[in-house]
Formats: structure tokens, sequence, C-alpha cells
């Protein structure tokens, strides 16, 4: 009977723990995300960020990979301290016009290599790019991304999301593209709100300069009516000086 009872303990703990391993949240994953805004057709920088999910090894590379259905004419990386950093293009079926300019090639992948210690436990590490001209006509941009260790496993991040699908073991880094009619951010004023301005500059001004006289003339009435009052204080005791001394000179001669 013990015997069986430990064996139902045991089968009853392993399912325990196979519940709680299945309920258990994934990792983080190897993500992108603009810095600001990632707006259609225009420039962006965005970073790259790879967190590590092993305890004994530590990330020694990362290969992104581009869509070929939207090439990307400008592609620049940022130094990050102890990596390399590769760019490699491919030429297009179809070459693109970027500002009045044909474009026959794009960036495929970049791959950085680490240096020296690389992502170790318990740290991750952001990877920087400056991205253009951002496709128009596309509400996000997917890429494919493998993360090498140090012990040579390789994890690859390359599944996409489905719209109304829970996400997947190892989903691909996504990039959300907003609309924008300003592709450079930040919107420029129109020659009548510059106008308006100028406007409500010179009538500021121009009230500033009303204020600024009636102040002088309030100060002004304001001095004249403070010495007009002292003058006649100046005469009344003046006047009571005299009267005192007459009436002194009085009493003198009576005495």
């Amino acid at each position: 009977m013990k015997s069986l009872t430990r064996v139902s303990v045991v089968a009853s703990t392993a399912a325990s723990a196979v519940l709680l391993l299945s309920a258990v949240p994934a990792f983080a994953h190897v993500s992108v995300s603009a810095e600001g805004v990632a707006a259609k057709g225009g420039y962006a920088t965005v970073n790259f960020k790879v967190p590590n999910e092993r305890d004994d090894a530590s990330t020694t590379k990362l290969e992104v990979t581009f869509p070929a259905d939207q090439p990307l004419a400008s592609v620049m990386t940022q130094p990050v301290p102890g990596w390399k950093a590769k760019v490699s293009k491919t030429k297009l079926k179809k070459p693109i016009e970027i500002h009045g300019e044909k474009i026959d090639e794009a960036v495929s992948k970049v791959t950085w290599t680490a240096d020296g210690k690389g992502i170790e436990p318990g740290t991750f590490q952001k990877f920087p790019l400056s991205l253009g001209q951002l496709p128009e006509d596309a509400d996000q941009m997917v890429f494919k991304a493998l993360q090498t260790y140090s012990n040579k496993e390789v994890v690859r991040w390359i599944e996409p999301q489905e719209k109304g699908a829970e996400e997947p073991d190892f989903p691909a880094p996504a990039l959300a593209l907003s609309a924008s009619d300003d592709h450079h951010g930040g919107g420029a004023a129109s020659d009548d709100d510059a106008d308006d301005a100028d406007d409500a500059k010179a009538a500021g001004a121009k009230d500033g300069d009303k204020e600024t006289a009636s102040s002088k003339a309030s100060d002004s009435d304001s001095s004249d009516t403070t010495a007009r009052t002292l003058g006649i204080v100046g005469i009344v005791v003046g006047a009571a000086g005299v009267a005192f001394g007459v009436l002194a000179g009085r009493r003198r001669a009576n005495s």
C-alpha cells in the first residue's frame, strides 16, 4: 500500500509540474521597437532588444533578416561596444525609386557578432539601426532573427504572429508602422499660420505699447497729485507757524 501511495504522489506531482510549465508565459524574446514613431514612407531609428534566456551560456551572435518584399535602401548601424556589425545587401529583381533616384539593391541582413563576452546570463542588449525609406502600404514590418549562444545553440525567432491567434513560441520581431503626413517627423506651419502669428505678435506689441503709455500716464498723474497734496500741506503748516508766531509775540507784549 505504501508503495502504491508513493507512486500516486509522484505521479500527481509530475502531472502538476507539467500543468505549471504549460501555464508559464513565454520567455522574453527578440523584439524590435522604434525610438519615437516609425511612420509609413519615412525614416526611423529602431532597437532590436535581445535578452539572454540561458543560465549557462552567453549570446554571441544576432542575425536579423529583412523582408524581401519590403526592400530598404538605407540601413545604418550604430556602434555597439563589444560587437561587430556587418550589413549584407542583395540585388533587387525590380529596382525601386527613392527621391528620384533608382536603387537596384537593398539590405537583406544585418549580423552582429560579439568580440568579447557577449550577452551574459541575466542581461540583455539593444542593437540600434537607422532604417528608411519605410514602406507606405503596410502596417508593419516583420523581421526574422537568429540568436546564437556560446554553446552553439541557435534559437530561431521566425514565426509570424497570425491575426487573432495566440502568440507563437518563437515570434518574429515585428515593427509597427504608423500613418503620418510628415515623413521627417514634426509638422511645419503654413504661410498663413505664420502670417497670423506675426499679426498676433504685432497686435500684442501694440497693446503692450498702449498699456505702457497708459501706465506712464497713470504714474505721471499720481506723481502730480502727490506733489499738489504735499504743497497744500506745506502751505497749511507754514500758515499755522506764522499764526503761532504772531500769537506768541502778542503774549510777550502784553506781559
